[in-house]
């Protein structure tokens, strides 16, 4: 049987959907499109029990199709609020994919500003809710541009989302709910769960290499002990993703809409 051809964003989202699986009973939450579809994609293939909102108030028996919804009629299965939501923010019944400007090698993350505080470079619309939602719950990453401006060499400029830096826990604050999952990027799919929680490449996307990774990352990665290449679309997800995305936004979110299989010298670093 012919391998289909696919995207790298369709790659990407067969990757993230797999932060989900076994999660259980949790509320996945998957923030822009690409995580989004990941978030579905997982709830109609491996993950059916997860929870999923129609983005307003009403749970969802399945995941919504992103963009204009034109005669889709939601099938609503529960009332949904805000408070509801909190409710699992709080009990740690969540796992969300967030997007950040920066992440560090405690999985520290940063979404407010760029360079000092008191005077950034860049400002954007402050820590919103990561703050709580971290210490509370699961959390992965979804970076578009693997690089070191991305991937810092220190700490990040602004912590907005805790990670594992001892130093920022006191004896006082619980753990119990926090956590970070995986981050899916546009060369890899990498984890904390090397020791001491350090940062390790689990799966390589078509054509890249670790070296070229960590060359792009601004602090020591961990190659995991089975690492290979991130696993392909397979034809059913990939006409699962277009019914899921029927006006193609996924082809927008990374420059070029670069193919899934490239060669090294075709990886846009």
């Amino acid at each position: 049987m012919a391998t289909p051809d696919f995207s790298l964003a369709e790659l990407m989202i067969v990757a993230a959907s797999e932060a989900w699986r076994d999660n259980g009973e949790v509320l996945a939450s998957g923030l822009g499109i690409i995580p989004r579809l990941g978030a579905s994609l997982a709830k109609v293939t491996h993950s059916p029990e997860l929870l999923m909102t129609d983005s307003e108030a009403f749970l969802v028996e399945e995941p919504i199709p992103v963009g204009p919804r034109g005669n889709y009629e939601p099938k609503y299965s529960g009332y949904m609020p805000f408070e509801r939501v909190f409710d699992c923010v709080w009990h740690g019944r969540r796992h969300a994919m967030v997007g950040p400007t920066q992440i560090d090698r405690w999985a520290q993350s940063n979404l407010s500003v760029v360079g000092d505080y008191s005077k950034p470079k860049v400002a954007m619309l402050g820590v919103r809710g990561l703050p709580g939602n971290s210490i509370n719950h699961l959390n992965s990453f979804f970076v578009p541009m693997h690089s070191k401006r991305v991937f810092v060499e220190g700490e990040v400029d602004m912590v907005s989302g805790v990670g594992f830096k001892p130093e920022r826990w006191s004896d006082l604050m619980r753990r119990d709910f926090m956590g970070i999952g995986v981050t899916v990027t546009n060369l890899c799919v990498m984890d904390f769960a090397g020791l001491d929680n350090a940062a390790r490449v689990v799966s390589l996307h078509p054509g890249v290499s670790f070296e070229m990774v960590q060359e792009n990352t601004g602090f020591p990665l961990l190659k995991a002990e089975e690492l290979g290449e991130t696993p392909h679309p397979t034809a059913e997800q990939l006409d699962i993703i277009a019914r899921l995305d029927p006006h193609n936004l996924r082809s927008k979110q990374l420059k070029g809409d670069p193919r899934g299989i490239r060669k090294p010298e075709e990886v846009e670093l």
